[in-house]
């Protein structure tokens, strides 16, 4: 029995889309965060030799060959930094100096703006104000060093190339936005923040194609609301949050139990850190297995020794060679596809009818085809003397076995939503 699609009346023409491609019990998306060359180095060759498909949120202002570099969207840095000599910070001005702290024009700067961010997000927003005064006291004091500071996500992603990053997606895996500096969008303005969302969107789409425009990551996996209301409308998937009816997140930090009963989908984040055990990451998997709702997105960003909480490659070999092994009842996609598949088959509508010795199915959804084009796997039940069937969708034909559950016969099979009619026939 396969339970990643419920159960149907024993009646021949009976079709659901399965909660799950091909029938499995849940969903495993591996994704990467900042674009690190050890990433590539390192854990790609090892998920090509598994075939293991994955996500790869880049920083797209570090990446070889880019023509949207980080800057300041603003009025000239010289004017706010003479203003703040007689306006102290305050919720009115913070954005505007939080956006221009980095480019100052003084090396240094990013610690102020990284420490502003902290505590800004954790409620202590008068002290993120006294943070930012102290860094402009510094810069009018003129003792800082002229020049500038990349962020050290940006350093460790240098050298990697649109050209590999075409050739990844060539062998099936997701290059994705992660913002074009790396940059702490909750205390950005909204002009700044869009220029991070929208020129790393246009980079990826001018290098790589539209359908690569899809997913993104803002970085620090910030939850924030208000980046979320800028963010959600360019990005049509933000790992950081999907505010979907039918799925429940639990993100890194939630110590929430994915079990939950009930819940269509359960987007269960979990970020494998350097002493992070392979028992615990094996667990991860074993609970994604034991349900048949859970999606399991596994958050990389270290490798060996660049990158935050780096892991050793050798164990993420043997973490992959654990996951490839649970192939037969966990379905592993890019974060894109799985998303795809998610709202194509909660907005999705299959009818289906038998006449003499066809089942004809017609498979369609309300979403945007230019954005929404993944394969829905479908269950068909047919009746019980066929034992091999011939699945038609325009020119495509499929062979198909059948198989048995306590509803009758039936058959798994991918279509295409919103193309011709599939015709199953005894075959």
């Amino acid at each position: 029995l396969l339970t990643g699609c419920a159960s149907n009346k024993d009646d021949a023409g009976k079709t659901e889309i399965c909660r799950w491609q091909n029938g499995m019990k849940g969903a495993i998306s591996i994704t990467y965060d900042d674009g690190s060359t050890n990433q590539f180095s390192k854990a790609l060759p090892i998920m090509r030799r598994l075939k293991l498909p994955a996500t790869f949120f880049v920083i797209t202002g570090a990446v070889t060959g880019s023509q949207e570099r980080g800057k300041f969207i603003g009025r000239p840095v010289k004017e706010i930094i003479s203003e703040s000599a007689h306006i102290p910070t305050n919720a009115e001005n913070f954005f505007e100096r939080a956006s221009a702290a980095r480019y100052l024009g003084y090396k240094g700067t990013i610690a102020y703006y990284d420490r502003a961010d902290e505590k800004y997000e954790s409620g202590k927003k008068d002290q993120a104000y006294g943070i930012m005064d102290s860094l402009y006291r510094k810069v009018r004091s003129g003792t800082m060093q002229n020049g500038q500071t990349l962020c050290n996500e940006m350093l460790q992603e240098m050298g990697l190339t649109w050209d590999s990053l075409r050739q990844y997606a060539a062998e099936g895996y997701e290059p994705a936005s992660h913002s074009v500096t790396h940059a702490r969008l909750a205390v950005l303005d909204s002009a700044n923040m869009m220029y991070e969302l929208e020129k790393s969107k246009a980079e990826i789409r001018e290098h790589l194609g539209a359908q690569y425009t899809f997913s993104a990551e803002v970085p620090y996996g910030i939850e924030d609301p208000r980046v979320m209301k800028y963010g959600l409308p360019v990005y049509p998937a933000l790992r950081n949050s999907m505010p979907e009816p039918f799925m429940k997140e639990i993100n890194r930090g939630d110590k929430t139990e994915p079990g939950i009963p009930g819940q269509e989908y359960v987007q269960w984040q979990r970020g494998p850190l350097s002493k992070t055990t392979l028992e615990k990451m094996q667990s991860w998997v074993v609970t994604t297995r034991t349900h048949d709702n859970i999606w399991l997105v596994l958050v990389i960003h270290g490798v060996d020794d660049i990158g935050w909480e780096g892991i050793r490659h050798e164990l993420l070999d043997t973490y992959f060679q654990y996951i490839k092994k649970q192939e037969d009842s966990i379905w592993v996609a890019p974060f894109g596809t799985v998303a795809r598949y998610l709202r194509e088959r909660m907005n999705g509508k299959v009818e289906s009818n038998i006449t003499g010795k066809e089942i004809t199915v017609s498979l369609n959804h309300s979403l945007d085809t230019s954005l929404y084009q993944v394969p829905l796997t479908l269950k068909t039940y047919v009746p019980a003397g066929w034992k091999h069937v011939q699945v038609m969708q325009g020119v495509e034909k499929q062979q198909v076995q059948v198989a048995s559950d306590s509803q009758g016969t039936y058959i798994l099979y991918q279509a295409t939503p919103n193309a011709a009619p599939v015709k199953l026939s005894e075959g």
